[in-house]
């Protein structure tokens, strides 16, 4: 069928660029008149553009989107002391002389590069440019915004004398550019470096990708050629860590929208990252979310995305003078005690990042718990410990946070005592694992709380060895995420339906489920299948034509309807 297909577009003219085995796919320039008739052939399950990807935010421009700076300010903080380490529970210096901290753990970093330096020393074990086919070279990076991340995962701080060091140092790096000095990239070229990573995963010692960059969500989850290399990595047994996006907040009039996730972001497998701000504080209590990270629910398919929160925002690393960036944001240079240059970047971006190397932390800590002989941590697993110990900030719901600011020393601690070997359906923690952290001499108890593709889970469902960790992601037979059969509704839960039809904009507004009277949240396009939450009567919520599949949501009883299932005000099942 596919050399059918293959033979019927080089006959009409068009041609083909690249073969995706990953994915089942290929990329072709085909005509506009051809377009129609391959999306209606037997053979072809969806037909998706070439999208362009960047690293931040994306501006619409004419027909396509433009690259905007990562930098949403650009404007330093006061200061330029780095709590970063020790906000997430760590040291704020490791053991100078071992570096420590991820040690032999491989992050493939697809990005616009890495430039290398002092701090990187050991470190960069394979550099290709795929903005030029793939082909192995010596790193650089004229953009900037991969240097970036890889300070914020691996720094050494050696340069800067330890005072800023990465969440990971002991980490080696793996660098696969597919952005351009600009900061643009094809989403083919993405693809091409997931299928190069997952090819070549065990001669590259690779464990984890970060994926700090993205499109607008054009098609549901699983049309998206992006989304779909994602959850090839995530099956081959890869951890991938990707950025929300900045579109929470309306640029022109600052208010906040909700379904602003980007793409790869929407990725069912993916730990989907959204922007904290710290206030450069150890301790959490003045935390609060950017207002530009992107908020839930995934365009199209409606699952509860971001995953986790974690600090992005006036976050100063690597950089190199050359490049891109570092000469456009002015305002976002910043030097160390000794005088070495620094660029100070926010965003989603810089959190998938931080995130990445905590990810890195977990793999290490199993490892050195006894477990390295045991069954490798699936991406199911890091994302529960991430979720589960995860700390809530105050007045931010589960679309805004997903399960909260993650906490490096609680997940650490988790998978410091979990015996992979345990036989399914066990208790496999093998120490006491109490649910809190002290930060900044602190004590902050966790979410405990798990967020699965339309779901919210609590209890100790992470102390049993579930099948559901062990598993990869499920597409079920209506395109939603099974994730096992043991997690039990509590009364807190999201429950996102699986009949969600959206409209082709996002309209901003203020209102979400349980939200008093003001702005409106509409979707669609004021007919048939819409939504509409707001305050239409006794704070009602009221979601479709109330016909058929449809969501009615209201104080009478105070029971919910959702779909043919009814909800009462406890959380349980009528």
């Amino acid at each position: 069928m596919r050399d059918a297909i293959r033979a019927s577009l080089k006959a009409h003219g068009d041609v083909i660029e690249s073969e995706h085995p990953l994915i089942g796919a290929f990329a072709a320039e085909v005509h506009s008149a051809d377009v129609d008739r391959l999306g209606n052939h037997p053979g072809v399950h969806a037909v998706s553009a070439n999208a362009r990807v960047s690293a931040g935010d994306s501006k619409q421009s004419g027909g396509g989107y433009e690259s905007c700076a990562p930098a949403l300010s650009t404007q330093p903080a006061a200061s330029l002391t780095s709590t970063l380490r020790e906000t997430l529970g760590l040291v704020k210096v490791p053991t100078s002389t071992t570096l420590v901290g991820g040690s032999g753990i491989g992050i493939a970093l697809i990005d616009s590069g890495i430039a290398p330096n002092g701090n990187f020393t050991g470190k960069i074990t394979g550099f290709f440019d795929f903005t030029r086919g793939g082909i192995p070279t010596t790193p650089f990076d004229d953009y900037g915004h991969g240097t970036h991340i890889a300070g914020l995962i691996a720094s050494s701080g050696v340069l800067s004398n330890y005072e800023f060091v990465g969440i990971a140092p002991g980490v080696r790096l793996i660098g696969l550019k597919v952005l351009d000095k600009r900061g643009q990239g094809n989403t083919t070229d993405v693809i091409k470096a997931i299928e190069y990573v997952v090819a070549n995963r065990s001669h590259l010692n690779v464990h984890i990708i970060n994926l700090s960059l993205g499109h607008p969500i054009f098609a549901p989850a699983k049309d998206d050629p992006l989304v779909q290399a994602v959850e090839a990595a995530t099956k081959a047994g890869l951890i991938v860590v990707v950025s929300a996006g900045n579109f929470g907040q309306n640029p022109k009039t600052g208010v906040t929208g909700y379904a602003g996730i980007a793409s790869p972001g929407n990725a069912p497998s993916a730990i989907t990252v959204g922007a904290a701000i710290s206030k450069n504080t150890v301790t959490r209590g003045d935390d609060m979310v950017a207002p530009y990270s992107s908020r839930g629910p995934a365009w199209y398919d409606g699952t509860v995305k971001p995953d986790v929160i974690a600090p992005g925002h006036h976050l100063a690393s690597d950089t190199s003078t050359g490049s891109f960036l570092y000469n456009q944001l002015l305002g976002s240079h910043q030097t160390t005690t000794n005088g070495q240059p620094l660029l100070e970047l926010s965003g989603t971006s810089m959190s998938a990042g931080v995130t990445t190397g905590v990810v890195a932390l977990i793999l290490d800590a199993h490892n050195r718990s006894g477990f390295h002989r045991q069954k490798l941590l699936t991406a199911n697993e890091v994302k529960a410990m991430l979720q589960f110990s995860a700390l809530r900030v105050p007045g931010a719901d589960y679309l805004t946070q997903g399960a909260g600011e993650i906490n490096a020393a609680g997940a650490m601690t988790l998978a410091s005592n979990i015996d992979t070997s345990t036989d399914v359906g066990d208790w496999w923690l093998r120490g006491s694992v109490p649910p809190f952290t002290m930060i900044g001499g602190t004590p902050y108890t966790w979410s405990q709380n798990i967020l699965w593709g339309d779901s919210v889970f609590s209890g100790q469902l992470l102390f049993y060895n579930l099948a559901t960790w062990s598993q990869n992601i499920v597409w079920g037979s209506n395109d939603n995420i099974v994730w096992g059969s043991a997690a039990v509704l509590e009364f807190d839960n999201i429950v996102w339906g699986s009949n969600i039809l959206w409209g082709n904009n996002i309209v901003w507004g203020n209102q979400m489920i349980g939200m008093s009277n003001g702005d409106n949240i509409v979707w669609g396009s004021a007919e048939g299948d819409n939504i509409v939450w707001g305050s239409l009567t006794d704070d009602n919520i009221v979601w479709g034509s109330l016909m058929d599949e449809n969501i009615l949501v209201g104080n009478s009883d105070d029971n919910v309807l959702w779909g043919s299932v009814v909800f009462d005000s406890v959380g349980s099942l009528r």
